[in-house]
């Protein structure tokens, strides 16, 4: 029997102007999860299409099971039973579970090829049950939360058979009950001898489930270890191609006067009675468990959403439910946590999303001086390592650590006062994270106000300057950071709802 029942070796792919792999090699060994870690931009992403047939690399070989295969398309690799999970769930919101997961190889009856529902549902229902799955295979996809469309996509891979499956940050948009929900279930894929790998930033989700661990940086192969051979230093060094000293950047602002208000601020069924003061040059964390009311509160600060009562003061001006318009206006720039549907023009180039807040620097008499806003397009790309050819590129095929890069240049482009980060470092890598927390410290310097909503216990204790914890929607407590701990802040935020 093989020792791997998946290997490349020395794959390449060029793109027009990148090298995206470089003479790179991976192994698989049966039952085994193998964790794959990089910056963003390191090639990750081209890797899993590489292996599930959506790209072909221009050199190189693919074995499955010590035999030399030739994948030249999606479908061939699902007939050597390999399947991808992406973060971003692809599915059918409309149809039912059972259909989304057996789309595309449909159980027929013979001889008339008609759609076996009863087939269909019956099987479905055993795998989600195998998952451990908490709903029926009846269900409408759309109706699911994220976690549970993942436990479909796994059935999904599971009903064709798949015996290697690649999970692709499968762990970021879930919360820490859902991830722990997932380390369970790819356990027992493993246990039942599926071969997974893992990719993610999380280096938890790594010291939790892998066996190995792979890393690339520019394209390139850098080394694989056995995890208890592999400690955090090794693992970022060797991810970024040196040494980070440290990660969160000392601060030497000290806070100024308050300069935003946010006074009983309610919206019925979602938060009520907020109440916060951030100060100039000040970092404020709003931390909570997920649903605990933190994004509907920002989102009703910048007008993306209504709020029923209370008020939003910035230096001393009242704004009266504005809308996201009014609130830049103002002054108060927003980075969303889902950059995808929020934060970005997909189809745009970089300099275009970059200058999008701030056309009004950029033109004179109705022209655009396009030159100008390259320029500074160039600038800040460069500042935050955006990894890209041009910023000419469209922002759609830049991974999504560096489309969360493109969103912060965009807040540094405007006159902003207050800006409010939600989750800023999702789904970024470590070099980015530095980076990112360069910024925010520089833009606190500067006297900016920055509101931070965060779920990362270090990122909150190590970037703020007072920590604001929300519970059932509404603030359970408010505490100096010099004076936080995170039992302090899990015990603020581990309660029921707080009203009714």
């Amino acid at each position: 029997m093989a020792e791997y029942i998946l290997e490349l070796r020395n794959i390449s792919k060029t793109f027009p102007g990148v090298k995206a792999l470089d003479n790179v090699h991976f192994t698989l060994k049966s039952g085994e999860i193998h964790a794959l870690m990089g910056e963003n931009g390191a090639g990750k992403s081209t890797f899993i299409k590489i292996i599930t047939g959506v790209h072909r690399p221009n050199s190189g070989d693919y074995f499955i099971n010590g035999q030399r295969v030739d994948i030249k398309t999606p479908p061939d690799a699902q007939a050597l039973g390999i399947a991808a999970i992406y973060q971003h769930v692809t599915c059918f919101p409309d149809i039912s579970v059972g259909e989304n997961i057996f789309i595309g190889h449909e159980k027929v009856c013979a001889p008339f090829k008609r759609v076996d529902w009863k087939g269909i549902y019956g099987e479905a229902a055993q795998l989600l049950e195998q998952l451990g799955a908490n709903f029926d295979a009846h269900a409408i996809m759309g109706t699911l939360s994220v976690a549970q469309q993942q436990i479909v996509e796994i059935a999904k891979a599971l009903s064709s058979k798949a015996r290697i499956i690649i999970m692709d940050e499968p762990t970021a948009p879930l919360s820490n009950r859902e991830s722990e929900d997932l380390y369970k279930i790819t356990q027992k894929l493993r246990e039942q001898g599926v071969s997974v790998i893992f990719i993610s930033h999380r280096f938890e989700d790594m010291y939790r489930l892998a066996d190995r661990v792979t890393v690339l940086r520019d394209g390139k192969y850098i080394n694989t270890w056995d995890i208890a051979d592999v400690d955090n230093h090794t693992l970022v060094t060797a991810m970024v191609g040196r040494e980070i000293v440290q990660f969160f950047p000392k601060r030497n602002m000290v806070p100024g006067a308050a300069i935003f208000q946010v006074e009983g601020l309610s919206r019925m069924g979602f938060f009520k009675d907020v109440s916060f003061t951030l100060r100039k040059g000040e970092v404020l964390a709003l931390t909570g468990l997920v649903g605990a009311g933190r994004t509907e509160v920002c989102e009703a600060i910048f007008g993306i959403t209504a709020y029923d009562a209370g008020t939003i003061t910035l230096d001393g001006t009242m704004l009266d439910h504005p809308n996201p318009a009014q609130a830049i206006a103002a002054g108060i720039g927003y980075l969303p946590e889902d950059r995808l549907k929020q934060g970005l023009v997909l189809r745009w180039e970089i300099a275009k999303n970059i200058t999008l807040p701030a056309l009004d620097r950029f033109g004179k008499y109705g022209w655009l001086d396009t030159v100008k806003e390259k320029e500074q397009a160039r600038e800040l790309s460069e500042k935050l390592e955006v990894k890209a050819v041009s910023v000419l590129d469209a922002v759609s095929t830049l991974s999504g650590g560096n489309q969360q890069k493109v969103i912060v240049a965009k807040l540094l482009t405007s006159s902003m006062k207050v800006i409010i980060m939600d989750e800023p470092t999702k789904g970024v890598d470590v070099g980015a994270k530095t980076a990112i927390y360069s910024i925010m410290n520089d833009l606190a310097a500067a006297g900016y106000g920055i509101i931070m909503v965060s779920s990362e216990m270090p990122e909150v204790l190590g970037m703020s300057d007072r920590v604001v914890v929300m519970r059932g929607g509404m603030v359970s407590a408010t505490m100096e950071t010099k004076d936080a701990t995170q039992e302090r802040i899990l015990q603020a935020s581990m309660e029921e709802w707080l009203w009714d």
